[in-house]
């Protein structure tokens, strides 16, 4: 027993609440104390218990209370619903606020915004949406409180229009709008919007935080906007921000997808703190851009240091060993996750062993590999690296084993039909090419279109192929064609296997010229200066021919060319890719 005698002791009961904390024991013990005393009908007292123990983890206790009070206030629900929504039981909040429908009691601006996150936390529209209507039933459509949490609750539904719909509506937007919005888009792959909007909110004057700066760095990897995360950078430094590890993360990351590794380095030397994610951003940033030796320099450092690395860690790893043929290093590295560390591989380990055995031309140990993966069954992802492998070095055999299990899978992706149209393609297999193209038009399967990026003077350009959208389209297809025939004279072919190989050649020639990173390249030297690095972003893998020409047109131009694919990096210069020609 805390206490004997309250009254002896010249303390309340609110005290001893006080002082048991979060502690379950202590709690039953003054809750025994408040009936015997007859306080049960002290509804501060009762609140103060209520929101202790919901802190205390002790939810089941908590219901059990609640639903014992014959008149609870609009104050208990709305502590209970914030307490239950703070210590992550988001169900509990809302069988807390239906109960306070139920009992009729007044709702409160602070429970309204309290249940609000925690329809977000659970994802859960329907509930949200009922909880909106009570919002606009209840008077407070226009609380900032109330609105920001609904932007949040939409942005995190990925019902972005309606989000933004009640942000626009805001007549003040308070810095948790602008951030869960921004959010909202960069998280949902919308990464122009994102940025857009943060230019918005610059112009308007809004001081930005720490997770303004996570989101919209995250927003220029995606895009590759190297200018505003430049920015970022500098205001950082300029206004003396503590760079804490997750704000070094994103620089890293940022950096890194930019295709700046040496200041992604940089940044991560320059930081105070580092710990597992820290290390694997930047292993993840050699191995993107095919460094895969000096990705295995930070994992031995990272080691060496104490800190013990994760799955995701190793994920890392293993993909830059693929990228960089270190099939030796990546098989230690695999067996050491498991031997180790005790980590159980996860399907996300067994792509990139695929891909490293596959990409290495070890396609008999790769489809051993898959073979082994019980009881995990394979996925797309695992017969995509495997049939692209195939692809790659030509096994025609293996090609087909590894689109049957693809297309069991995934049978609409049009992805799929393509790497398998090309496999038979190589093979000289042209019937079947024809039968694979005739299925893609039955299901109405076309192939996902490909654009590629570029930033000048910090605005970013999108090109597609052929595009004729931009105003200066004459002038950048009028140099491309310059460029190109520049190229011929030196030594450059065109890859004809890069496009469908039923169309004239004719044909096949304008459609190789102007792909979308061609476009993006040739506007990119109009508009850069002299010397510059030229920085484009692909959706899609770059293809054969465009990895040729940007070998040429390098050294036709001098100057150096980076380009981030879906795969990885590639760092054209003097007639030579990074990649070695090798992804």
């Amino acid at each position: 027993m805390i206490y004997r005698d309250a009254h002896h002791h010249r303390v309340s009961l609110y005290h001893f609440l006080l002082l048991a904390g979060s502690r379950i024991k202590p709690l039953q013990q003054v809750h025994c104390q408040i009936i015997t005393s007859g306080k049960t009908t002290s509804l501060p007292l009762v609140t103060k218990l209520l929101t202790s123990a919901c802190a205390a983890k002790a939810i089941i206790y908590t219901r059990q209370l609640l639903f014992s009070i014959p008149n609870p206030d609009s104050f208990l629900f709305s502590s209970l619903i914030k307490t239950s929504t703070k210590h992550s039981f988001p169900r509990d909040s809302l069988v807390f606020y239906r109960h306070m429908v139920h009992c009729n009691v007044e709702c409160s601006n602070h429970a309204l915004t309290a249940v609000i996150k925690a329809c977000a936390s659970l994802s859960d529209l329907g509930a949200g949406k009922n909880v909106h209507c009570h919002v606009i039933v209840f008077g407070y459509g226009l609380d900032l409180f109330v609105q920001a949490a609904l932007v949040s609750f939409y942005a995190k539904c990925n019902e972005l229009d309606v989000a933004r719909k009640v942000f626009d509506e805001m007549p003040q937007r308070t810095l948790v709008a602008w951030n869960s919005m921004i959010s909202g888009y960069e998280q949902n792959g919308l990464a122009d919007e994102a940025i857009k909007l943060f230019n918005c909110m610059r112009d308007s004057g809004v001081e930005f935080d720490s997770v303004t700066m996570v989101s919209v760095l995250s927003a220029c990897s995606q895009l590759g906007a190297l200018g505003l995360g430049q920015w970022i950078h500098e205001y950082v430094n300029r206004n003396g921000l503590y760079v804490n590890a997750t704000i070094g993360t994103s620089l890293i990351n940022m950096y890194g997808r930019c295709g700046d590794v040496i200041k992604a380095r940089e940044v991560f030397e320059s930081l105070n703190q580092q710990n597992v994610i820290t290390w694997t951003a930047m292993i993840s940033a050699y191995g993107m851009h095919g460094y895969g030796k000096e990705a295995m320099e930070i994992f031995h450092l990272m080691k060496l240091h104490g800190q013990s690395p994760n799955a995701v860690t190793f994920v890392a790893v293993l993909s830059a060993c693929a990228h960089a043929g270190l099939v030796s290093e990546g098989r230690l590295a695999y067996a050491s996750m498991i031997q180790n560390y005790q980590i159980t591989p996860r399907i996300e380990h067994h792509v990139s062993m695929v891909d490293m055995l596959g990409r290495a031309g070890l396609l008999n140990e790769a489809y051993q590999h898959i073979q082994d993966m019980n009881p995990i069954k394979p996925t797309a992802a695992v017969w995509t690296a495997m049939l692209g492998a195939c692809k790659m070095h030509k096994n025609i055999t293996l090609g087909v084993v590894a689109a049957e299990n693809l297309l069991a899978i995934e049978p609409h992706h049009p992805g799929h039909f393509v790497l398998i149209s090309n496999i038979y393609a190589m093979a000289g297999q042209m019937d079947r090419v024809e039968m694979v193209r005739n299925v893609m038009i039955q299901k109405g399967l076309k192939k996902q279109v490909g654009y590629a990026t570029i930033e000048v003077d910090k605005k970013t350009y999108l090109f597609s192929m052929a595009d004729t959208s931009h105003p200066e389209t004459d002038t950048i297809y009028r140099y491309l064609d310059e460029l190109i025939e520049r190229c011929r004279e030196v030594g450059y072919t065109p890859a004809f296997e890069s496009v469908m190989h039923e169309v004239e050649e004719e044909e096949r020639v304008h459609a190789l010229r102007y792909h979308s990173e061609k476009l993006a390249l040739a506007f990119g030297l109009l508009r850069t200066e002299e010397g510059s690095i030229i920085r484009i972003v692909k959706n899609l893998r770059v293809c054969e021919d465009c990895h040729i020409a940007f070998k040429f047109i390098s050294v036709v131009t001098k100057r150096k060319i980076i380009v981030r694919d879906k795969l990885r990096f590639h760092h054209f210069e003097d007639g030579s890719c990074s990649c070695l020609d090798y992804w």
